[in-house]
């Protein structure tokens, strides 16, 4: 007959060998479970991985390497100047106290050639129309007073012209006459615009105060008829400018309030003749 004792002993082994088969079955699971986790894993991995090689992933992940990290911003890249250098030669410092005596034939047809680093600038003069305009480019080119000077301004918004003929490059040079407005009811001045391909006097602001310095328009360009408009940009010529003005301009100079074309343009050598 098995005593109470015995019986209290068996129980005791019977449940621990119940508790120790759980266990058992706990850590099998475990594993099993642990097992499909990592097999799954493997799968999600994989997958990314083609995913990302084939692209579905790569937007999104340079958005989050955008937003993690914020690049320092790199300087506006300047484009290659697209004219060659200046012809060796210095500016003539040159000054006349009165406009010259008139020369030019008024019933004859001139041109003017302004030989640039940035090729040829070819403009057919309306000497009837601008007779004093004419003869002052004749004279100035004849003694070599544009030969070799910078086309100061590039203005590439409101108004689009590149203005030239300061020796001293500032807008503020010239001859050391001046001459009388001319022709300012040209026919094609219409609606206070200045066509492309115009070649036109720039003054102070008052009346008659042209010299040197004059402006091509390269684009309709709205101003009141204040500039003498003395000649036309060939087709060739305004393919240089559009190259130029392709080439934008720098920001405005704080001491002149210039803003000078970007491309290098210099006159080498400025010529009137006969056409």
């Amino acid at each position: 007959m098995v005593s109470q004792e015995q019986r209290r002993r068996q129980l005791a082994r019977e449940k621990f060998l119940r508790q120790q088969q759980r266990r058992t079955a706990s850590r099998r699971k475990a594993r099993v479970r642990n097992s499909v986790i990592a097999s799954v894993l493997g799968v999600v991995v994989i997958g990314s991985v083609a995913l990302y090689t084939t692209g579905v992933l790569k937007n999104d992940d340079k958005a989050k390497a955008s937003s993690d990290v914020s690049p320092s911003p790199s300087a506006p890249s300047k484009a290659p100047d697209p004219c060659a250098k200046p012809a060796a030669g210095s500016v003539k410092k040159l000054s006349w106290k009165k406009e010259p005596a008139m020369t030019v034939d008024t019933s004859a047809k001139y041109t003017m050639k302004l030989a640039t680093t940035c090729g040829d600038i070819d403009l057919a003069m309306k000497t009837a129309a601008a007779p004093h305009t004419v003869n002052s480019f004749a004279f100035l080119a004849g003694k070599g007073f544009f030969d070799h000077t910078k086309c100061h301004r590039l203005t590439t918004s409101g108004i689009y012209v590149l203005q030239c003929g300061d020796p001293t490059g500032s807008g503020s040079g010239g001859p050391g006459y001046t001459i009388p407005d001319e022709n300012l009811k040209d026919p094609s001045l219409k609606g206070n615009v200045y066509p492309a391909g115009t070649v036109a006097m720039a003054n102070t602001g008052q009346k008659h105060t042209g010299g040197s310095q004059f402006f091509l328009v390269y684009q309709d360009s709205q101003l009141p008829p204040s500039y003498t408009p003395f000649g036309t940009v060939s087709e060739s010529g305004m393919k240089v400018l559009k190259k130029i003005a392709a080439a934008g301009a720098q920001p405005a100079d704080p001491s002149t309030g210039n803003t000078a074309p970007n491309a290098t343009v210099v006159v080498n050598k400025a010529s009137v003749g006969k056409s």
